[in-house]
């Protein structure tokens, strides 16, 4: 009985160190681990025989030994406003979703962690359908890499000259699933995001958003400290058990004490700070008020997000006066308050509408049918904000 074929290894899924790694252990030296991120990443070419500068015997073992496939695109939608959104298949059943958000001083690319997601916020229908896996390193990246570089040849097709040498200019780890319960793959993809010799971003413009898992914050802290955003959604622990779960294990005196050590080496000096408002439920003046008394101890920002119901939630939008009056007690005390912008909700890629009935969306997709879903609430920090209330000068 033959042997059986070793597994390839997945190149996007290598940062430098382990590409390093992989290079030596096939006896090349480590500038030709520099040179292969270059390929992958910045030129965004799989062959290894369009590889040029490699000789032809690393080409050789590059393509026996490696590979850097995409994710097969169940479906692509294109919004009005110039939202896209690529369904992706991972396999049994599941998929992820990919939603680029273009401005006009930047391209935001937000990324998902995780197929399903465990927290079960209770106004997040992603949660309430269960969690299926983890993404592996090279699933995170992927995202990145095959927007990037779909974006380009777009580009290049249109004849649209482009201002910088890249079209994603941010990425936020917003998508399905919380990252920092995927902290093992979710770290090597952080640094592949900074390196530069793969996407070269800056820390300022990649951020992470977490429900709160304090431990992992803490890592992220030592490991590779990026932006924050933390899901809060509420000012009080009895209200927050009710609609983040994981507040029962991390409640707010020890989210917002991990905050503050976080901010000692982050590369902004704020946190950003979550909040989807709910009718009735933590949009009160009350409530705001809490908020303040949350920034006394933690400089921040807060990201008002309008709520996309579904069905299930039992949950309903804040009118848009109220938050706007809500918006206004922040910013008159002096704090920074965003309202975020629906983008791309013709397509379902708003705030609250990412990978809702997953199977389903797999078998529409293959049929060639559009379904209209419901899901995550926690994408995209990149938005544009139409309301933007800023503290008032003495």
């Amino acid at each position: 009985m033959s042997e059986p074929t070793p597994a390839k290894t997945a190149l996007l899924g290598l940062d430098r160190a382990a590409m390093k790694d992989w290079c030596a252990q096939r006896g090349e030296k480590a500038f030709r681990a520099d040179q292969l991120l270059r390929w992958l990443h910045q030129r965004g070419e799989a062959n290894p025989e369009a590889m040029t500068d490699l000789a032809k015997s690393l080409r050789a073992v590059v393509a026996q030994e490696g590979e850097a496939l995409p994710l097969p695109i169940a479906s692509h939608h294109r919004s009005q406003d110039g939202t896209q959104k690529w369904l992706l298949d991972v396999g049994q059943g599941n998929a992820i979703e990919t939603v680029y958000i273009p401005e006009s001083d930047r391209g935001t690319l937000c990324v998902s962690s995780q197929a399903g997601c465990a927290v079960n916020c209770r106004f997040c229908s992603t949660g309430a359908q269960g969690f299926s896996r983890n993404l592996t390193t090279a699933e995170i990246v992927t995202q990145l890499w095959m927007a990037e570089h779909a974006l380009r040849k777009e580009a290049v097709l249109k004849g649209t000259a482009l201002e910088r040498n890249k079209i994603i200019t941010n990425v936020v780890m917003m998508g399905m699933g919380e990252p920092l319960l995927n902290y093992d793959q979710l770290l090597p993809a952080l640094r592949l995001m900074l390196d530069d010799y793969a996407y070269g971003l800056s820390r300022r413009r990649v951020t992470v958003s977490t429900s709160g898992v304090v431990p992992m914050m803490d890592r992220l802290r030592e490991d590779c400290p990026t932006a924050l955003a933390v899901s809060l959604h509420a000012p009080t622990d009895a209200l927050r058990d009710e609609l983040v779960p994981l507040n029962k294990k991390y409640p707010l005196k020890v989210l917002l004490a991990a905050c503050e050590r976080y901010l000692a080496v982050a590369p902004r000096d704020f946190i950003t700070f979550e909040y989807v408002m709910l009718e009735h439920v933590n949009d009160r003046d009350e409530h705001a008020q809490g908020l303040l008394e949350i920034a006394k101890q933690v400089p921040c920002k807060f990201n008002l997000i309008p709520f996309n119901p579904y069905p299930e939630s039992g949950l309903k939008r804040s009118s848009d006066g109220q938050v706007k009056r809500f918006a206004s007690i922040l910013a008159d005390a002096g704090e920074v308050a965003t309202v975020r912008r629906t983008r791309g909700d013709d397509i379902d890629a708003a705030c609250g509408q990412l990978a809702g009935e997953v199977q389903n969306r797999l078998k529409k997709a293959a049929g060639g049918g559009v379904v209209r879903q419901t899901a995550h609430n926690q994408m995209p920090a990149g938005s544009v904000h139409p309301l933007k209330f800023k503290p008032r000068t003495p």
